[in-house]
């Protein structure tokens, strides 16, 4: 189970940001997570969204550069040591964590995380057997 994440690259100056946010929240699109990365030179905006292609659609429209790759969303206790378990078990199963984010959800007692890992089935496989939960598309959209 995996979901879409969009990555946007953006030139690192002022407005760009503000640019790409601007044309998404024109056309009704809504981020349910979102990472920025920086260098000198360019920024790198990962987000999720509710609706994939008309965003994907909408940016390249704009001449936004962009790639879709495919994530893990997982829900995490939100207790003391939540995120060390589900670590513990990617390390376990030797799955490199190459960057992660959180993100807000409406539901009590779940933070939510979002990771990209070499190994993806790998991770999710170990994951669930654990008794993790991992979230699809449609519940990260309706969260």
């Amino acid at each position: 189970m995996s979901v879409k994440q969009i990555s946007v690259f953006l030139e690192n100056k002022t407005g760009s940001l503000s640019d790409m946010t601007q044309v998404l929240a024109e056309n009704s699109i809504d981020m349910r997570a979102f990472s920025l990365a920086e260098t000198s030179d360019f920024g790198i905006a990962r987000i999720i969204v509710d609706d994939l292609y008309k965003t994907t659609t909408v940016l390249k429209d704009t001449g936004f550069v962009h790639t879709v790759s495919s994530v893990l969303a997982v829900a995490i206790p939100d207790v003391p040591g939540g995120l060390s378990q589900v670590l513990t078990v990617l390390k376990e199963e030797q799955v490199n964590v190459e960057y992660m984010y959180a993100f807000l959800g409406g539901k009590k007692n779940s933070a939510y995380m979002i990771f990209k890992v070499a190994g993806h089935h790998k991770a999710a496989a170990a994951l669930t057997a654990r008794g993790f939960r991992l979230v699809d598309q449609d519940e990260l959209s309706e969260l």
